[in-house]
């Protein structure tokens, strides 16, 4: 109920921009596969600078 105003950390931003861009990827692998690469990697890169969150926490 009072999750309004709670903000959101980076990490949780990423995360769910991860989970959004693999999603993204899979169905576009299933098309396109160069475009669903692309977001496969896109997907990496937004793996890679969460890593390196928890890595400075």
């Amino acid at each position: 109920m009072f999750n309004w105003f709670k903000k959101t950390s980076e990490k949780d931003k990423l995360q769910a921009r991860y989970r959004k861009l693999l999603g993204e990827a899979h169905k576009l692998s299933q098309v396109n596969r160069s475009q669903g690469d692309a977001k496969y990697a896109e997907a990496e890169a937004v793996l890679q600078q969460l890593k390196t969150l928890e890595q400075a926490s």
